[in-house]
């Protein structure tokens, strides 16, 4: 069984990289990996987005995508929703399935002041 056809979305996948700043800490910066994953990244439910609507709380997004993609904690996943809307995801964990048909990652929608739930 393969989840391919079920992967509607390209998103590219930002991974942070450190590199000494000269007086003996470290600076990060989210550099682009080659490939972008494909992706399905399903919806929050009604509670999950209730809790987002508070103060201080966490927006997740379970986001699906074939086992063999590279995507770790820590990178970011960048692309636009069904509307065009550009949206950015910071990736809070991966695992993978009992048998290797897919990957999900729990990743947190990226929003600023203001902007709408996605």
């Amino acid at each position: 069984m393969s989840v391919g056809r079920y992967l509607n979305r390209r998103l590219d996948v930002w991974r942070p990289q450190t590199a000494p700043d000269g007086h003996g800490g470290q600076t990060a910066t989210l550099v682009q990996q080659a490939l972008p994953v494909r992706a399905k990244v399903d919806q929050p439910s009604p509670t999950e987005r209730l809790i987002a609507q508070q103060a201080n709380s966490k927006h997740s997004h379970d986001v699906f995508m074939l086992p063999s993609a590279d995507v770790r904690r820590g990178d970011e996943l960048r692309g636009t929703d069904g509307l065009g809307n550009a949206q950015s995801f910071r990736v809070l964990s991966v695992v993978q399935a009992s048998r290797p048909v897919y990957s999900k990652a729990l990743a947190e929608l990226i929003q600023g002041e203001g902007e709408p739930d996605g």
